[in-house]
């Protein structure tokens, strides 16, 4: 099974310990590239996909766990999308 294969099972799981590392990694996996333009430095994080909305996350503090309405939202996203 592939990594983003792994990652979206462990996204739909909703896990509370879901990395903000990790979640980058799925969002590429699904065809979102990150911009790193302008100034959209320090905790603020925004992707782009050619056909779905754009995704701007902040990196959870403190701690790297991303918050469970976060999950939520982009699975919504995911799968409004038939991204995932």
């Amino acid at each position: 099974m592939a990594r983003k294969d792994k990652l979206i099972r462990r996204l739909r799981a909703r896990p509370r310990d879901f990395e903000r590392d990790e979640l980058p990694r799925l969002l590429e996996g699904v065809g979102y590239e990150e911009v790193r333009s302008g100034r959209t430095g320090g905790s603020r994080r925004r992707f782009v996909h050619p056909t779905a909305p754009v995704v701007n996350l902040h990196r959870p503090h403190p701690g790297n766990v991303v918050k469970i309405y976060v999950i939520d939202e982009i699975l919504r996203l995911l799968d409004d999308e038939e991204l995932i």
